[in-house]
């Protein structure tokens, strides 16, 4: 064996570093991701609060106020966009990457996502009708029957056994939602049943997810939800529309409205969706049931305020029993008893470490409640049109001063209507002493009575009722509560 022969051989033997590797592994550094900015519970919980209170209020403006009567379009509208947004966002975010985790095919498609998709349709539609016939307080009271509806339904479809006690739990719920109706100033029938439709087909729509959907490989976010059911509930309620509202509608009732406003109507109802997803996880169950009782409330609320809705000492007494009813059915007692031990507590060691701050806090708390129980128990001043305050009941003499006192006309005008305001309140103030003053004052500046209706001036009353939208009688309603403090001392 020649002396090359046994070089090769041995070299051949000799095995290689592994340092010396041309195919050793390069290390690799993972791409440094952007930290998460994580907020408090309550930023989210007001996030989400805001934008739910201003779909429903935005949708009562659009189709009763600004006179765009085609919920079916509209709805078709927000559902359109909602798709548009969730493709574009899937492409660009990573908010719906949960959807990479939902086996869907063709078959769940079409035997769980169209038939629950229909159902939400049905809602959906039945839900923004309600808004041409009924006020947003009166809405929401008959929304509080929602629980009641899902727990029959799944009880029909067999997804529950029937439970007595769970039955008379909820019967509070439908006793005050009952009293409230009965309590209704502006009861319309077929309102009443459009709404109640769209409970009963939402319920549906929660018990076939909750039937079709609920295993594991098909769990979703409300985002992803709607990535899949947008779509063909967008179809759905299109066709709906094709027969119903397009033949009707015409581009100057798209106009009057604004394309603006349109835009900004669909763009807040999608916003809702997002909040959700932000909103899941941050908070407990108990928070949540409490903070949708207290979006229900505000909304009454803002129905009173932005409308000049008439709510009834009834209906007050029945949705309390209806909201009562539904926080205990839907978290029990123990629940609702450690809440409110741990709320206590927090309560207390706030108190020790900010005790001026604790004493404003329940100053102010003290000083609603006296305005609550005054405007409840104060005298309500009927409605008179033969005394409302407008430009024709203005009298020449009190025109002419104002007019001598400035050049401006429209000036004069307003000045005019405040100052005659302020007699007719003198003359109320007399007749009806400091219970007006105090309560009454209070009743007519949360629009629960109709002390406002008689101080209206012809053009708030053409704009729904608004009353402190004219000049100078919000003012005038906080000099008479100074004026009845002192009337009482």
């Amino acid at each position: 064996m020649s002396a090359g022969e046994e070089k090769e051989r041995i070299s051949g033997d000799i095995p290689r570093s592994e340092a010396t590797s041309s195919l050793e592994p390069m290390e690799v550094f993972e791409k440094p991701q952007a930290p998460v900015v994580a907020y408090h519970p309550a930023i989210y919980v007001v996030a989400w609060i805001t934008m739910s209170s201003s779909v429903i209020l935005f949708n009562k403006w659009i189709l009763d106020t600004a006179g765009f009567r085609f919920p079916i379009i509209l709805t078709t509208w927000h559902l359109a966009f909602g798709t548009l947004m969730t493709q574009i966002l899937s492409r660009t975010t990573t908010l719906l990457d949960g959807r990479k985790k939902v086996k869907m095919t063709g078959r769940v498609y079409l035997r769980a996502i169209m038939p629950i998709g229909l159902f939400f349709s049905l809602s959906l539609i039945c839900g923004n009708l309600t808004y041409l016939y009924l006020s947003v307080a009166f809405i929401q009271m008959l929304k509080a029957t929602t629980p009641v509806a899902v727990l029959l339904s799944s009880w029909v479809m067999g997804l529950a056994q029937p439970n007595l006690k769970v039955l008379f739990n909820i019967s509070f719920i439908v006793a005050g939602v009952i009293i409230a109706s009965f309590g209704e100033i502006k009861f319309v029938l077929i309102g009443v049943l459009f709404q109640l439709g769209g409970v009963v087909f939402e319920a549906i729509r929660l018990t076939l997810v909750q039937s079709l959907l609920s295993s594991a490989e098909y769990k979703m976010d409300p985002l992803v939800s709607f990535y899949y059911f947008a779509p063909i509930c967008a179809i759905m309620n299109g066709l709906v529309s094709l027969v119903f509202e397009v033949p009707y509608i015409h581009m100057s009732d798209i106009a009057r409205v604004g394309y603006f406003t349109l835009l900004a109507n669909a763009m807040v109802a999608f916003g809702l969706n997002v909040c959700v997803v932000f909103l899941i996880g941050r908070t407990s169950a108990v928070v949540m049931t409490l903070c949708g009782v207290l979006k229900d409330i505000l909304l009454v609320f803002a129905s009173i305020m932005i409308w000049g809705t008439p709510v009834s000492a009834l209906q007050y007494f029945g949705y309390s029993i209806a909201l009562g009813g539904m926080v205990y059915y839907k978290l029990g007692a123990e629940s609702i008893k450690s809440f409110f031990s741990e709320l206590g507590r927090q309560w207390a060691e706030y108190g020790a470490k900010h005790p001026v701050q604790r004493k404003v806090v329940i100053f102010g708390l003290v000083i609603l409640t006296v305005f609550a129980v005054l405007g409840g128990l104060a005298p309500t001043v009927g409605y008179d049109p033969g005394q409302i305050v407008s430009t024709e009941s203005i009298s020449p003499s009190l025109l002419s001063v104002e007019r001598q006192r400035t050049n401006d006309a429209e000036a004069a005008r307003d000045k005019a209507l405040e100052t005659a305001t302020t007699e007719l309140q003198n003359a109320d103030a007399e007749a009806y002493g400091p219970g007006f003053l105090l309560g009454g004052i209070t009743k007519g500046w949360w629009g629960v009575g109709t002390t406002h209706g008689r101080y209206e001036t012809n053009e708030s009353k053409n704009s729904g009722g608004v009353f402190f939208r004219e000049r100078g009688i919000r003012s005038t309603y906080a000099v008479y509560f100074l004026r009845g403090l002192v009337a009482l001392a």
